[in-house]
């Protein structure tokens, strides 16, 4: 509802992410990947790190549990710097929303006290950019707090709820719309769909058969989209790119439980979160499952972070996880 959730978005101002997503990018170039066999199962080594295998479990940070009296959730997760950012809005009512920051140290703040957002993404400039419920399209928030529309309409209507985006390197802009949070103003669209946002404004319809689209992400080398959805019959869905323009859709993984958000680590594994399932499941590019992160509660969103890029931290109800790793990954 992240990564680039998504993809690597490898940003002009490589500030952004202390951990460096440039490297990564380098080592995509370097000799194929080794094997090694360990006591419990068989791991990819190469410069990228060792990816995970088996059943882990991420930890709460105390510091992150909601203040709110209301059930709430958080979504979005995206690293910038040294502190992790994302919506935390109420499953009631207009879904009111707010954006927090979560430094190093696990100390929560709030950023923006009325963002009307779901999913975050980062610009090249280093901005916000939202899937808003509240304004029913893509709005871009600068780190003071101030809004622009990114874009608002399809075919004269404004949409659902604007859920999860995914960023290219070259600015092209790639969102879900479901009907989760479509109270939350008047109007929407007629149908549930996959969009994309070409560098000139053109928006254009990636796929309309997805049963709430949901999560989206691009492959490291920009060459695939993905896309989750499907509610309880979830699938993860694949989508070649040729000249820039997505083709028919594949589906990579089905049978998933409500499947939410994802972001990928370096190898290109992909972390699909489970909402109702509470647990990620990590899936190879080819779409073999490879490890499961379990955590407490329903869970949302994942993202990479922390000073070594090597920390996964995952969204849910009221709560960020976190968990350390031997590989880096994308920053949403």
């Amino acid at each position: 509802m992240k990564i680039t959730k998504s993809s690597f978005v490898f940003l002009a101002a490589s500030s952004l992410a202390v951990f460096g997503l440039a490297g990564c990018e380098q080592k995509k170039s370097e000799p194929v990947a080794s094997v090694v066999n360990t006591s419990s199962s068989t791991s990819v080594v190469n410069a990228c790190g060792v990816a995970p295998a088996g059943e882990l479990v991420a930890e709460r940070i105390p510091g992150a549990n909601s203040t709110r009296a209301e059930p709430s959730l958080y979504e979005g997760p995206v690293w910038i710097k040294d502190a992790l950012y994302f919506s935390d809005f109420l499953t009631s009512g207009t879904f009111p929303s707010r954006i927090q920051k979560l430094d190093a140290n696990g100390v929560m703040t709030t950023l923006i006290d009325d963002s009307g957002s779901n999913g975050l993404a980062v610009d090249a400039q280093g901005n916000l950019v939202a899937g808003a419920h509240k304004f029913k399209n893509l709005s871009r928030y600068t780190l003071s707090g101030e809004r622009t529309s990114v874009i608002d309409k399809f075919e004269g209507n404004v949409f659902n709820s604007p859920n999860d985006l995914a960023i290219a390197k070259d600015g092209t802009i790639y969102f879900t719309d479901p009907a989760y949070q479509t109270a939350a103003a008047p109007g929407g669209q007629d149908k549930t769909r996959v969009y994309r946002v070409a560098t000139d404004g053109k928006i254009s319809v990636v796929d309309d058969t997805i049963n709430n689209p949901n999560g989206v992400s691009l492959s490291l080398d920009e060459k695939t989209l993905y896309v989750e959805g499907g509610d309880a019959q979830g699938v993860l869905r694949a989508y070649p790119i040729v000249d820039g323009i997505p083709q028919a859709g594949k589906d990579l993984v089905t049978g998933l439980v409500i499947p939410d958000g994802m972001a990928l680590d370096c190898h290109g594994n992909i972390y699909i979160t489970e909402h109702a399932a509470k647990h990620v499941r990590v899936v190879t590019p080819e779409g073999k499952q490879i490890a499961t992160i379990n955590v407490d509660a329903n869970i949302t969103n994942a993202a990479f972070g922390g000073e070594d890029g090597k920390t996964l931290f995952l969204t849910g109800a009221g709560a960020v996880w976190k968990l350390k790793l031997d590989v880096s990954g994308s920053p949403y």
